[in-house]
């Protein structure tokens, strides 16, 4: 199946017309590859930019979505690319595993976790998602398919991990799972008055396998940077209610509820974000301590709104995310948050995690702290979001590729001097000409 047709990421901005491929198997895959001059893979679409769009030939992978084999002894699932971390977590978490690493969405294929090399709330503990890959196979230019992995071909293994789909077309996959006693988490909030605070809880609390703040990012002065920092670990069945502890690893299912329609423009604005972010550090004061959560409300909050990116009206949503070194975060994290306020374009979707020490060829963490915000996409915040690349440019800062949607060639190698080096190696290998998307082209890939 074939057409074209009008494509976005989960921003919804840029929007796109291109033309998409839906292969029903890797026969089609292949012939995909072999006949089209440049294509890109997509996964579920939740990429926030223009990563995962081709003009010419986008493959939507979503149908190559079978779950070939497990091993109980080492908790390895074997997948294909178009299997989503929700599909995973229903078919196993009854079985006592979860994911070892997973990003703010369940609704992300393995393909595209592997792609964008995704972290979750446990980056700090357990690195980024290629810390629980075993091997990937990936269909090149010439329609072959290779296995890599860390011994096997570890060229191709590393920076398909993080590559942005610009390696070839990941088809199958090896990952590990992590054992667990309940689908509950014990979480500990900790309000923290300023962004000095928070980050002292950070620090203090690196022995968590799970932390993340929320960040009200219109605080000054002695607020500045106020938040709500949660802790969390997996749950034992001593830790549940007696009605809880009955089906541990089946939480109760949680209702969902959809975003009817694209909200106006006017509906996000410095006083209603001003107002939503008073009220939402206030019932995280009202509701600091210990409790215990539901796997589906730690890990993926914004999951039961489906169809949230309508918030931001029609225009769309840009994300703005950096990872600041940790010798300069506070003051990078301070001089980011500084402009922020002042320009009044707060965005109530803020979060703030530190992260591990990191090596790896073009994967976005290194260790320090990350910073994702959402603006509405706007004349006025892409002027703000530019600034605040310079600032982050400045404190030695780097950009998660899986959010950009606008960022230019220029401040990429500013900021990632990696950039250029993964360029090169692409044009080595002959992918520059085969894999590219809107995003590759636009930042010189």
């Amino acid at each position: 199946m074939s057409g074209r047709r009008k494509l976005a990421g989960w921003g919804r901005y840029p929007v796109l017309d291109a033309r998409l491929y839906q292969p029903r198997d890797v026969a089609d895959v292949q012939d995909l590859v072999q006949r089209q001059p440049g294509l890109i893979a997509r996964g579920n679409g939740r990429a926030y930019g223009d990563s995962a769009v081709n003009a010419d030939s986008t493959i939507d992978m979503r149908l190559l979505n079978r779950m070939l084999a497990f091993d109980a002894e080492r908790g390895q699932l074997v997948a294909e690319a178009g299997v989503l971390l929700g599909d995973i977590i229903a078919a196993f978490l009854p079985r006592g595993w979860f994911p070892m690493v997973t990003p703010g969405t369940k609704f992300v294929t393995l393909g595209g976790a592997i792609a964008a090399d995704v972290h979750g709330k446990n980056h700090h503990r357990d690195g980024s998602f290629r810390s629980c890959v075993d091997w990937i196979e990936v269909m090149g230019a010439d329609g072959r398919i290779t296995r890599c992995s860390a011994d096997q071909d570890p060229q191709l293994f590393t920076h398909t991990l993080g590559g942005m789909g610009l390696t070839g077309i990941v088809i199958r996959a090896a990952l590990r799972l992590r054992p667990v006693q309940t689908g509950w988490i014990r979480q500990v909030g900790h309000p923290a008055a300023n962004l000095a605070a928070a980050m002292e809880i950070f620090e203090t609390s690196a022995d968590a396998t799970y932390s993340v703040a929320w960040i009200d990012c219109l605080g000054t002065g002695s607020q500045l940077g106020r938040s709500l920092v949660m802790l969390g670990e997996h749950a034992v069945p001593a830790d549940l209610s007696p009605e809880a502890a009955e089906d541990p690893l089946r939480p109760p299912a949680k209702g969902k509820r959809t975003v009817p329609f694209d909200f106006p423009r006017l509906a996000l604005n410095r006083w209603t974000v001003r107002a939503f972010n008073a009220l939402y550090y206030r019932a995280g004061v009202r509701n600091a301590g210990a409790q215990v959560v539901d796997w589906d409300s730690y890990f993926y909050p914004l999951d039961a709104l489906q169809r949230w990116n309508r918030i931001y009206g029609r225009q769309g949503f840009a994300q703005f995310q950096c990872v600041l070194p940790l010798a300069r975060s506070e003051a990078g994290l301070t001089a980011l948050l500084q402009a922020i306020a002042q320009a009044g374009a707060g965005s109530f979707l803020a979060v703030l995690k530190r992260f591990g020490a990191q090596n790896s060829p073009f994967s976005f963490p290194m260790e320090g702290y990350t910073l994702a915000l959402d603006f509405p996409v706007t004349s006025r915040t892409l002027a703000l979001l530019d600034r605040l690349d310079a600032i982050a440019v400045a404190n030695g800062g780097r950009f998660y590729l899986a959010k950009d949607s606008r960022m230019s060639a220029s401040t990429l190698r500013a900021s990632d001097d990696r950039a250029i080096a993964f360029a090169r190696m692409r044009a080595e290998q002959g992918w520059d000409g085969r894999f590219h998307s809107h995003q590759s082209e636009r930042l010189s890939l």
